[in-house]
């Protein structure tokens, strides 16, 4: 399939999931990711949910992290340049909620983007080889090529064969982490 279709497919499909379908998902997934070997690294780049969009629960993946003493890292969108803007997070970060919804932090200690060893990926859909479909902005694309972190994208649903419309330019995971299986690519 392209990625619009996927983008509409797996939208349609996450819209139908119950919150204790989101719960359960997304427990199977922070438990999954407890098998892979990255535990070693210290910066660690995290999403928060956008719940309006029921994307998956990160809160237990923040457990982990704070659990294992791991550097927590979270975003904030620049909307007029497209590009996304790192900082620590801390027991003193407070977040606003931007207009998508995305909670953001209000302010902190930037960190560049070189510093960071493990990014989890948001995504809609992605393929047996390792191609994303995100929303479409283009904001993890950018932010991907400029690191050489590991890319872990994180998915409610299972691996399409393909993505049709990839490119050469497209950033790919390096894992991807269901409920079910752990996708090394």
């Amino acid at each position: 399939m392209f990625k619009k279709e996927l983008r509409k497919k797996y939208k349609t499909i996450r819209n139908r999931l119950s919150t204790s379908e989101i719960e359960d998902k997304s427990i199977a997934i922070a438990n999954q990711l407890l098998k892979v070997e990255v535990w070693n690294h210290l910066y660690f780049h995290l999403y928060l949910t956008i719940q309006e969009q029921k994307e998956i629960d990160t809160t237990h993946i923040l457990n982990i992290l704070f659990a294992k003493n791991k550097e927590i890292v979270v975003s904030k969108s620049d909307f007029n340049t497209g590009e996304m803007m790192h900082f620590l997070m801390t027991e003193n970060t407070r977040f606003i909620k931007n207009n998508y919804g995305i909670p953001e932090p209000k302010d902190g200690i930037e960190v560049p983007v070189s510093k960071l060893e493990v990014v989890f990926v948001p995504l809609l859909a992605f393929d047996k080889k390792g191609n994303r479909v995100g929303y479409g902005k283009g904001f993890y694309d950018r932010f991907l090529k400029k690191t050489n972190a590991l890319k872990i994208g994180l998915s409610f649903f299972e691996a399409e064969d393909l993505v049709k419309d990839s490119e050469k330019h497209d950033i790919r995971l390096d894992y991807c982490i269901s409920p079910k299986k752990i996708y090394k690519f």
